[in-house]
């Protein structure tokens, strides 16, 4: 073994008697353990040991470093922000089967929280299939409305960091597609108890291409109304899913029992616990819109505090009027006041996120009151909440947005040339360019599907039994009075 070792050139220890004898005793055994040893000894070994080592840190380095940390302008931390957005944003979704869920009564409550729970499934194919990138593609002569769906369709072709962003493409698709999600589920609210399932999940995908889409490239795509102040969706999300409900509770006319037979909500344990969902997940909805990490903490502020304001006003005014404040009203006013810090999230400081929070919850809180006085079922508040309370926010957003948070806006230019006046007039002028476009595509395609035989409700017979087993055969609660599966 010595001898192999000194042919090669690698044996340098004719004084280390000990090593020689160890290799000599020991054989082959042992060879390896101090080869390695005798290698750092010598030139050549340490050359070998080297070239060595060169690969096995690059694989070292490959397992705990991104594969983008190449790429100059990517960030690990603004892409996790965006990552834990995107599930802190589908949360919201079930929170949101939770708050409507409570309001019903026990023999729709299952399909009122599937009616949400299925976006989950129908509006993320549809966003992934097209959606994105008719609301995210460069739509050539008809940009200024729409983007081209093949651009992007099925998340190919993205680039590895969006434009103007330290992020994957495909971090953005996927956070933009949880708005895609709850926004058709916010719809629901004005329906539940009396729609048709079938119609829902024939509806919803429809809805999703030919009305959200082009509103959010109109605004957030290099479209028509990309000066609009909208931060995190108070006129993409909350003024088209308010209108489409305002409209589409209209279409389909109210419940049987409307209103004298409406009972109370039956589980306001439940309703709170979709709020609570709901305000946590609204910090990945507003605080995620950043799109970075820095300047995050922003956005995140405004919108707890936002919310506190409006749960604190709702339950002044229920006070000042009924001598009590009431958990539902509480609940209300929080998301009121989340809807209303969403156009503004990033644009504002916390003190007017506060007003804004406080304001917004009086206007639903006078809506719903309208509401109640003008007889339309627009069952679980959606347009009194999210209408008003998206539209208070935009135009509140035009009369409180900070000029150096707006600054690399192009509204920040409309507020330098033409002030504040201008900048608030511009707001209105988005607002009513999204009220239109809600309205008019949420009403030619009721249409269209019942044209086409889809009925929009159950009929009467159904409706008295409960949706819950007339449309999925199934219940919440069997021990329930009345439930044909009572045991």
């Amino acid at each position: 073994m010595i001898s192999i070792f000194k042919s090669i050139g690698l044996y340098a220890y004719p004084k280390n008697v000990h090593i020689e004898l160890f290799l000599i005793r020991y054989g082959g055994n042992y060879v390896s353990n101090w080869t390695f040893f005798i290698l750092l000894r010598t030139r050549i070994g340490r050359l070998g040991i080297a070239l060595l080592a060169v690969p096995a840190i690059q694989l070292i380095t490959a397992a705990f470093i991104p594969a983008h940390a190449n790429e100059s302008n990517f960030s690990g931390a603004d892409n996790t922000l965006i990552l834990t957005s995107s599930a802190l944003v589908l949360l919201m979704t079930p929170g949101l089967a939770f708050f409507y869920g409570g309001f019903t009564q026990a023999k729709n409550v299952l399909n009122t929280m599937a009616m949400s729970f299925v976006m989950m499934g129908i509006a993320t194919l549809v966003w992934t299939a097209v959606g994105f990138s008719l609301a995210f593609s460069d739509g050539g002569a008809i940009n200024s409305f729409v983007g081209n769906p093949s651009t992007y369709a099925f998340f190919e072709n993205l680039p590895n960091n969006w434009e103007g962003l330290q992020i994957p493409g495909m971090s953005f698709a996927l956070f933009q597609g949880m708005f895609a999600i709850i926004t058709p589920a916010l719809i629901s609210g004005a329906l539940v108890e009396r729609v048709s399932f079938r119609f829902w999940c024939l509806f919803t995908p429809i809805w999703i291409l030919f009305v959200y889409a082009p509103l959010a490239h109109m605004v957030w795509g290099g479209g028509l109304l990309g000066k609009d102040l909208d931060f995190a969706g108070g006129t993409v999300v909350h003024i088209s899913s308010g209108v489409s409900a305002l409209v589409l509770a209209g279409l389909i006319g109210s419940r049987g029992n409307w209103p004298k037979g409406i009972k109370p909500p039956h589980d306001i344990t439940q309703i709170l616990l979709g709020t609570g969902l709901l305000w946590f997940g609204w910090f990945g909805f507003n605080g995620g819109s950043q799109l970075s990490v820095g300047g995050a903490e922003l956005p995140f502020t405004t919108t707890h505090v936002s919310a506190a304001a409006g749960l604190v006003a709702w339950a002044l005014i229920e006070t000042s009027r009924d001598g009590k404040a009431t958990a539902v009203g509480m609940a209300t006013g929080a998301v009121a006041g989340l809807v209303g810090i969403t156009p503004a999230a990033g644009f504002v400081s916390p003190a007017s996120g506060m007003l804004i929070g406080a304001i917004t919850s009086f206007l639903c809180y006078v809506s719903v009151k309208i509401k109640i006085k003008l007889s339309f079922d627009d069952s679980l508040d959606t347009f009194a909440v999210h209408g008003v309370g998206g539209t208070a926010g935009a135009i509140l957003t035009g009369f409180f947005a900070k000029q150096e948070l707006i600054a690399s806006h192009p509204a920040g230019l409309v507020l330098a040339e033409q002030g504040r006046l201008g900048l608030v007039l511009g707001q209105f002028q988005a607002v009513l360019v999204a009220y239109g476009m809600a309205a008019f595509g949420t009403f030619i395609i009721a249409l269209l599907l019942k044209s086409l035989g889809c009925n929009l409700t159950v009929d009467k017979r159904k409706e008295e039994a409960g949706l819950d087993i007339s449309e999925h055969g199934e219940e919440a609660y069997v021990e329930r009075i009345g439930s044909p599966n009572a045991l």
